[in-house]
């Protein structure tokens, strides 16, 4: 039992959950987050637990400080984000919550590519209920597009590992050298991980989910594949530049939306893209600053999305054009709301502020200035949208006529115990450094840090001020990457439905006039070949019609029907030479 794997704690519990009585079902969610979160208190770095499997040796829990890391923040995420959703009685998102968290685990936890394949798909289908248990139209769409996209990045997460297994031998998750198989499992990686231009997926279902869906998306797939990429492929440049570029891409549409969980979504690529570059600068600073901005932002996105969830449930909108004046109605939310804002801005005394300073702090010591300044740029596009439009527009702006419904306490009580977490680590980052994977001597409260902080903070701030009358959401769909399947759609929908459709209907036409035909000459073969006689007659000859001395105007099918005893006669004489001939043969 002290071997057991976290994760087995919440799929046992995710299967007896159904048969609980109604009423115990949400403290029962919440008893099993709890036990889980304990027992990953309780492993200690070496722990291994293995099990034979078809010849091999799939190691189902292997136990070290980065493991333990994402360990611990998915455990909290999931108490958190139990609390907070108490008061949700759908027994379905209760289950595929319980199995979501626990692949999570099984994925951090695995020592084997066999044990990661399992529970990443297990991780896919779990969280793809989260999004269809909001059952809209929009929900039902956005989960389908995110089950394609999905099942995409299985099959090259599974065809890489089946080509690295036929080429090493080895199960054994380690890091990759490179090579085609190595690329295939990159790729699976990436796509979870959200990398532009893999991350539509994200932009297009993380909004469409349940309010309290939406904030383990916000946790769990993208740093489970942050996590995937600091084990395995720590140290590839190409993921240093993929990861800046995220940075930048992500606020860059996250200014231009209009919807705030599409904000915050968008914000999730641009965050994502600070732990990408961490894990691709491979030395002990990039990892750890990689493994702390995973843990911070774990606890602030789901903050962002308990606050901006609590405005769906209490108006039912969340589009900025349809939202404002709600400060007064919901001031504690919005309390709740900044202090995840100012955290995911980098403001000091807040938990960004000392886990991204660390991959910036990489970058420039390992002399990559353009990195660097990436990395500092996205840090101001996120204060604009998210410390700025969004709250702005959200709770103070325009008045509408709204009026919010009674929020849930343990709502309340959820966001409240995440916005200490994230004030917390802020003041003491010790908390956070002591359990990184490797040991450092970095300081984020230099004289230097704290002063560009508040540069870029502070002209931020000015500068939307001077132009919040352009910050304002607007109604427009802005197309990312989805402009390649939503503006081919309707040119797609004639060429591959419609056309498809009107072939298949002539097929259908020609198919049920050669059947009208052969039932016409199965039905009175004698007179089918008269009157095919008759019509080359008359293409001969040079006549037009029938002759109406030698065929009546109205055709008498029986006219040429021959005899039954005729055909029976025919019958019997084939019978008696079909007969003869076997005697003959004999």
């Amino acid at each position: 039992m002290s071997n057991l794997p976290p994760a087995a704690i919440l799929l046992i519990g995710a299967i007896i959950l159904p048969v609980l009585p109604r009423a115990v079902r949400s403290p029962a969610l919440v008893a099993f987050m709890a036990a889980a979160l304990g027992w990953l208190a309780a492993l200690r770095p070496g722990t291994v637990f293995s099990a034979p499997f078809l010849g091999y040796e799939l190691v189902l829990l292997q136990v070290d400080s980065l493991s333990l890391v994402f360990g611990y923040v998915f455990g909290l995420i999931g108490l958190l984000g139990a609390i907070y959703g108490f008061h949700i009685k759908d027994t379905g998102e209760q289950v595929c919550t319980l199995l979501y968290a626990g692949s999570s685990l099984g994925v951090v936890f695995a020592g084997d590519l066999f044990t990661v394949f399992f529970f990443w798909e297990i991780m896919a289908f779990s969280s793809l209920y989260l999004i269809w248990a909001r059952r809209t139209t929009q929900a039902g769409q956005a989960g389908t597009r995110y089950l394609i996209a999905h099942l995409f990045g299985g099959s090259l997460l599974l065809a890489g590992i089946l080509l690295h297994i036929t080429q090493t031998g080895s199960i054994l998750f380690s890091p990759f050298e490179g090579g085609a198989a190595a690329y295939l499992v990159l790729l699976g990686f990436c796509l979870n991980a959200a990398v532009p231009p893999l991350h539509f997926w994200l932009t297009d279902a993380y909004p469409e989910g349940t309010v309290t869906g939406s904030v383990y998306l916000s946790a769990f797939t993208t740093k489970t594949a942050v996590y995937a990429l600091c084990r395995g492929f720590a140290g590839w440049d190409i993921l240093v530049w993929a990861g800046a570029i995220m940075a930048v891409y992500g606020v860059v549409y996250a200014v231009l939306q209009n919807d705030i969980r599409r904000i915050l979504a968008y914000h999730i690529v641009s965050q994502v893209g600070y732990m990408v570059c961490g894990a691709g600068l491979g030395v002990a600073l990039g990892v750890n600053g990689s493994a702390a901005h995973a843990f911070t932002h774990v606890l602030y996105k789901g903050l962002l999305f308990m606050g901006a969830g609590a405005v769906l449930y209490a108006v039912g909108r969340s589009k900025l054009t349809e939202l404002g004046g709600l400060a007064r109605a919901m001031p504690l939310v919005l309390v709740l709301y900044m202090i995840a804002a100012f955290s995911i801005s980098g403001v000091p005394g807040f938990s960004g502020f000392v886990s991204k300073s660390v991959v910036i702090y990489a970058a420039e010591a390992g002399h990559m200035g353009t990195v660097a300044l990436l990395l500092n740029l996205a840090s101001v596009g996120t204060f604009l949208s998210v410390g700025i439009k969004l709250p702005y527009f959200t709770w103070f702006g325009p008045r509408r006529e709204l009026k919010p419904v009674r929020i849930p306490r343990n709502m309340y009580i959820g966001m409240g115990l995440t916005a200490s977490l994230c004030i917390l680590i802020g003041v003491y980052p010790a908390l956070l450094y002591n359990i990184l994977p490797f040991a450092m001597d970095y300081e984020p409260f230099t004289v230097h840090h704290l002063m560009q902080a508040v540069q870029l903070l502070g002209f931020t701030l000015l500068a939307s001020w001077l132009l919040i009358g352009v910050l304002g959401g607007h109604s427009a769909i802005v197309l990312d990457i989805d402009w390649l399947f939503r503006r081919p759609a309707r040119l797609a929908y004639a060429v591959f439905v419609v056309s498809v459709s009107n072939a298949f209907a002539a097929i259908d036409r020609a198919a049920s006039r050669l059947a009208g035909q052969v039932a016409g000459l199965s039905h009175n073969p004698v007179g089918c070949m008269i009157e095919g006689a008759r019509f080359v007659e008359h293409c001969a000859t040079g006549r037009v019609g029938l002759d109406p001395d030698r065929e009546p105007r109205d055709f008498d099918p029986h006219r040429y029907r021959v005899l039954c005893g005729a055909m029976v006669l025919v019958v019997v004489l084939s019978f008696i030479v079909l007969l003869a001939w076997l005697l003959v043969a004999l």
